[in-house]
């Protein structure tokens, strides 16, 4: 497969891209990969319609952005340990990570990027939309920027609104007594180590308050920075079909999975990837 014949299409203009003309069920030559891995780069967030995949040729082509990594609160597929199916069932009013976030943060090592897999959408609905965290910090005034540079946030896997999304949720959770346990710091202003652009890195579903500071003095600050960081004119929506692939980084993007279809099936095939220490 040539990677002249790979095209990408924007989809809004702060971040995310379609790529066309790739099979992902075959092998990925260098050139191509190429090609992909610096439009992930440059959109953050990319898509890949219509592909048809078995469990070894998703995995396959997952591994070509990093090791595959373990999420603490999900059972992996069977001879798959490392890939989970997140499903909202008909009768379920919650869906796993509706808010904005970027993945696992209260890890010391979370991952640079999460892929998915659409095996069955809604009818209408499901969308997930995403947010460009370069944007978020180059926005900041000189002032917000020079405050924020020497702080750390503190994120947490229990007790937030992340945590609810999962204990809500009927699919297979893990370890959920554990969730305490799972606390790091890790800098609000974090540097690419691929682009060396700096990005706001605090989010709604797990960071809880800046270290050395109480929650309480933390939360008009950080409240700030959250909605500033989602503000329209940052963010892409897409909307997704059986076949979708995605993939995103998690180093310079949120993701927010929208719960609009009450009613309806949705099951996706989720996989993390390079575990990566923020700085």
């Amino acid at each position: 497969m040539s990677s002249n014949s790979i095209e990408v299409r924007p989809i809004a203009g702060a971040l995310g891209a379609e790529i066309h003309g790739l099979d992902l069920s075959r092998p990925l030559s260098d050139d191509s990969f190429a090609v992909v891995h610096q439009a992930f780069l440059d959109h953050l967030a990319i898509f890949f319609p219509g592909q048809s995949l078995t469990m070894d040729q998703y995995q396959a082509f997952a591994r070509h952005f990093g090791e595959l990594t373990f999420y603490p609160f999900g059972k992996g597929i069977e001879g798959y340990p490392l890939i989970m199916d997140v499903i909202k069932e008909t009768h379920e009013t919650v869906n796993f990570g509706g808010l904005w976030h970027s993945d696992t943060t209260y890890l010391k090592q979370p991952p640079l990027a999460t892929m998915l897999y659409a095996l069955e959408t809604p009818p209408y609905g499901g969308d997930t939309m995403f947010a460009n965290m370069y944007l978020a910090y180059e926005t900041l005034s000189d002032g917000m920027k020079a405050m924020l540079a020497p702080l750390k946030g503190v994120n947490a896997a229990g007790g937030g609104q992340a945590a609810h999304t999962r204990r809500s949720q009927a699919m297979a959770i893990a370890n959920l007594d554990a969730e305490e346990n799972y606390v790091a710091e890790h800098p609000i202003v974090r540097t690419h180590p691929e682009t060396g652009r700096k990005s706001l890195y605090c989010n709604l579903g797990h960071t809880r308050h800046f270290a050395g500071m109480t929650p309480e003095e933390s939360l008009p600050l950080l409240a700030y920075l959250c909605a500033h960081a989602v503000r329209p004119e940052f963010t892409c929506r897409f909307p997704w079909a059986v076949g979708s692939v995605a993939i995103w980084d998690n180093r310079s993007a949120q993701h927010y999975p929208i719960n609009d279809y009450h009613g309806h099936r949705r099951h996706m095939r989720r996989i993390t990837l390079g575990a990566q220490t923020p700085a």
